[in-house]
């Protein structure tokens, strides 16, 4: 073929490309400019979209947070009302909390019983009939009630190391699918006493018709714990704003154990204080004794004269006080 040829047929497709080229590029142009344009188009609206997914996901959070407020405000009045009202409770309530099966007559008439008991044996004694009759008063109303306080402390202590282990045990039961009426059904069958009774009551509660936050909330009645506060307060919350129940269990276990951990740190750092405050106040008896039995006439003095008398009432106030301010030394609140 002729180079000329050729050349010419190059020629002519070359001019033939830049004609369609150009009669086409005004279109082509137009095109990549609304692509372009819709692309934009298309981004905003994709960024409207998410932007107004991230406005309704804050205002959503911000409405769950001011209605955990409120339900942290509403729970936390509700808990000062209860803990004034079993702060001031009756003796009756007290009673409950001991979990002696005895009832406020049976214990008025044994208090009373003890009281003229006592009386009587203070008379036969020699005594004079005002001094027994004192004695006989402070064994009848003070004697008892010491002993329900002590039988109160005792239960809550038995309740306070088992506690933790039973909200262990509701932990892995939630996490292996039961509902939480069964684990409080659970702890009220199988766990230690105190805690199976407190549950049990709980269960019975619910069975009634009470929800599951009110019944635990009244398990601060009969045991009055700040440790059984905080589980009434999240099972509260957990129901009226949700969340991952079995989470918050096992942290609040995790905080009692630690509560306790610091309370017996904190009593074996304190018991020098108190064997000093023990003897300090043991000391004055321990001297009258001594003094009694090597020297009897020389401290018999302060029972037989009026003015020993009043020296032994204002030994005794000044004492009193000595011993409260020491206690009030000595004594933590965790």
């Amino acid at each position: 073929m002729d180079i000329r040829l050729l050349g010419i047929i190059l020629l002519a497709a070359f001019a033939a490309g830049s004609l369609a080229y150009v009669l086409l590029f005004s279109r082509l142009e137009s095109d990549k400019k609304a692509a372009t344009r819709l692309n934009r188009i298309k981004s905003a609206e994709s960024d409207a979209v998410k932007a107004r997914v991230v406005r309704d996901r804050v205002q959503e959070m911000s409405k769950r947070r001011k209605s955990l407020q409120e339900t942290l405000k509403e729970i936390e009045r509700k808990q000062n009302e209860k803990t004034k009202t079993v702060s001031s409770s009756s003796l009756k309530q007290r009673l409950v909390q001991t979990g002696l099966k005895i009832s406020l007559p049976q214990f008025i008439i044994a208090s009373a019983t003890f009281g003229l008991v006592l009386f009587c044996l203070c008379f036969v004694a020699g005594m004079r009939p005002l001094l027994a009759l004192g004695l006989g008063f402070a064994g009848g109303a003070g004697l008892p009630r010491w002993v329900v306080g002590f039988l109160i402390k005792k239960r809550q202590k038995k309740f306070l190391d088992e506690f933790p282990n039973a909200l262990d045990v509701m932990v892995r039961s939630i996490k292996s699918g039961l509902p939480l009426n069964d684990a409080l059904r659970m702890i009220a069958g199988d766990a230690q006493e105190p805690v199976r009774t407190e549950f049990r009551r709980v269960v019975d509660a619910q069975q009634m018709g009470i929800t599951v936050a009110e019944a635990c909330g009244r398990m601060f009645n009969s045991m009055p714990l700040q440790e059984v506060n905080f589980f009434a307060i999240v099972i509260a919350i957990q129901s009226q704003a949700g969340g991952n129940l079995s989470e918050a269990l096992a942290n609040l276990s995790k905080v009692l154990r630690e509560r306790r951990k610091m309370k017996a740190k904190v009593q074996a750092l304190s018991m020098e204080a108190k064997a000093s405050a023990v003897i300090i106040g043991a000391l004055p008896f321990i001297v009258a004794l001594l003094v009694y039995l090597t020297s009897p006439p020389y401290i018999l003095i302060l029972f037989t004269d009026p003015r020993g008398h009043f020296i032994l009432g204002f030994s005794a106030v000044w004492m009193s006080i000595g011993i409260f301010v020491m206690r009030n030394m000595i004594n933590f609140d965790i």
